[in-house]
């Protein structure tokens, strides 16, 4: 199906604003490109310590490593088909050496209070286990079938989360999302999504009118169940999945590019934010056989 998406447009946008890390992730995803440009670009934000940092996270534009940070990376090598076990080990050890109480990865570490980043991003005394980052990285590495004593408790932990939860936000439900989707027991992923999933739409955390995903902190369906594999799916029926990828791709702006529906705080963190998510809405479009 011809989205009437321009291509050639969002590639000139990348040229002229984006980072080349996304120009990277572009050329190889839509043109054809190569995988290695992709993992050289993600390990420019590598630091000797095994983590990530340096603003890989827009919104954190920390030099230190984060585990907001090591989430992305995971995610783009996976992506690009750019994993790299040398690169995985280090940041799978550098977790293990900085785990959130009790196992798993904190929302954000301390090492940011000195640099630019987005006003949510406040560490939480006592080091909790954040389900964003802990699901993300998780899934991630579940995906590549990763053997690692962290993922290992951060497995536990999950599971843990997940059966607890009662009230969770949106950002929580993307971790927990992604952790089903990838988590290898898929008997109790699939159980344990039939209790939390409608948790999606009875607090009314996902918007079903694509039109008012333009709000700021509106999700679309798409952020929850992105691929037609995605267990989200079974919420949404395919007139609202189709409605929504219909609109993403109506929303490429004039300049070529996509653009975030939450706080502006930095142009620098804005210009890389609509880099990467413009990758991310023509990916998805393709993922859904849109492009």
């Amino acid at each position: 199906m011809n989205s009437h998406v321009d291509l050639k447009a969002a590639e000139r946008f990348l040229a002229d604003g984006g980072r080349v890390l996304d120009q990277r992730r572009f050329a190889l995803l839509v043109r054809g490109g190569d995988t290695t440009p992709v993992r050289d670009a993600v390990e420019a934000y590598r630091n000797n310590d095994g983590g990530f940092g340096h603003a890989l996270e827009p919104d954190c534009r920390c030099p230190d490593s984060q585990p907001a940070a090591a989430a992305m990376a995971l995610r783009i090598l996976d992506e690009a088909d750019a994993w790299d076990e040398e690169i995985v080990s280090g940041v799978c050890d550098w977790l293990g050496r900085n785990p959130a109480a009790g196992g798993g990865a904190t929302f954000v570490e301390p090492g940011l209070a000195d640099w630019p980043h987005a006003p949510w991003w406040i560490p939480v005394d006592g080091r909790p286990a954040s389900p964003i980052q802990t699901g993300m990285i998780a899934a991630t590495l579940h995906a590549r079938a990763v053997v690692h004593p962290w993922l290992d408790r951060a497995t536990e932990v999950m599971w843990d989360l997940i059966g607890d939860l009662s009230a969770p936000g949106p950002y929580d439900m993307l971790g927990v999302t992604q952790f089903l989707d990838h988590v290898p027991d898929r008997q109790r992923a699939q159980q344990a999504f039939e209790k939390v999933g409608p948790l999606l739409l009875d607090r009314k955390l996902v918007e079903l009118d694509p039109a008012a995903t333009a709000g700021a902190e509106a999700h679309s369906p798409l952020e929850f169940a992105p691929r037609p594999d995605s267990l989200g799916r079974q919420l949404f029926d395919a007139v609202t999945i189709g409605a929504h990828l219909d609109h993403l791709a109506a929303a490429q702006q004039d300049d070529g590019g996509w653009m975030f529906n939450w706080l502006a705080w930095s142009p620098a963190a804005a210009a890389d934010w609509r880099g990467f998510l413009t990758v991310e809405a023509v990916t998805t479009l393709m993922a859904n056989g849109r492009l």
